[in-house]
């Protein structure tokens, strides 16, 4: 059985996305001249790729490691190039339809300091200015668009998962070999480069909130989820690592990343609907059953 770091590469090798297209959301859509300048977006094909699910798994009351599963993408899905930058945000700012967050900034680097409910604030704005519908990404879309920028988070396939201590140990372990020498403080767009897809700066030194609720999943011996609980005042965000915040959080620095260690700074990026989404739809097949 191919282990879960083979699953992980040929996933990003084999089922990885392909981007088709970048364009600005208003060419060619028959939209109304907007005020805003329109982002830029990559269009992704509609197809699969595995995936590490997120948020908490337990079994006979105890952690166990996330299990991989398959996702299938059933359409096109439109992803902003890059993240939202200070020039943008002060755009919704200046309309009064978001809250100032933060420090001055140069107009070029990723808006940081944004609350998840910051996020949704300047997505129904440029909605509104455009006529176009905008949204922040599912986790399952993040990854899918950062393809081999997405970074699996399980902790070690030999971690006795019935001893809290080992597994203390394990978690402090990860997150100490997370400490690089990267420049903590927002770079000027494109820093981090393109993905294979064409998208600047995934998984570089700025996180990436997403619309994904924490979840906490009981499953049964043979992996089968017994129970869901979903707790959306805590949201998924990715970036180097995944991590959980809270909503309303601004400053990671200053708390508020309930998970992992800490991101340096937050910001996002968005992706478009043109029409009703269905989203992403987990495969019914477990790639490898939840274990400990």
């Amino acid at each position: 059985m191919l282990s879960a770091f083979k699953l992980m590469a040929l996933a990003s090798a084999v089922l990885a996305p392909i981007a088709i297209s970048a364009f600005a959301p208003g060419y060619g859509t028959g939209l109304a001249t907007s005020r805003v300048p329109l982002p830029e977006f990559v269009e992704l094909r509609a197809g699969a790729f595995l995936f590490r699910a997120n948020g908490e798994f337990l079994r006979d009351g105890k952690p166990i490691k996330a299990p991989i599963v398959a996702v299938a993408v059933d359409r096109t899905l439109a992803v902003m190039k890059n993240q939202v930058t200070v020039a943008d945000y002060l755009r919704c700012v200046k309309a009064r339809a978001c809250p100032m967050v933060g420090p001055g900034a140069a107009a070029d680097r990723p808006v940081v300091g944004v609350s998840w409910r910051d996020t949704q604030a300047y997505a129904s704005w440029l909605s509104r200015e455009t006529g176009a519908t905008f949204r922040l990404p599912t986790d399952e879309e993040w990854a899918y668009a950062a393809a081999s920028r997405f970074h699996d988070d399980a902790l070690p396939e030999n971690l006795d998962s019935g001893d809290p201590g080992q597994r203390a140990l394990a978690i402090y372990d990860r997150d100490a070999s997370r400490v690089t020498t990267v420049a903590k403080a927002p770079q000027p767009i494109g820093r981090f480069g393109a993905n294979e897809n064409g998208l600047l700066d995934m998984a570089g030194n700025v996180w990436e909130w997403t619309d994904s609720c924490f979840q906490r999943i009981t499953v049964d011996a043979a992996g089968v989820r017994t129970a869901a609980v979903a707790n959306c005042g805590v949201r998924v965000v990715e970036g180097r690592h995944r991590a959980y915040m809270a909503d309303f959080v601004r400053d990671a620095r200053a708390g508020g990343c309930l998970s992992g260690t800490p991101p340096s700074n937050l910001g996002f990026r968005l992706v478009r609907d043109d029409v009703s989404w269905p989203g992403l739809r987990f495969v019914l097949r477990l790639v490898q059953p939840a274990s400990s």
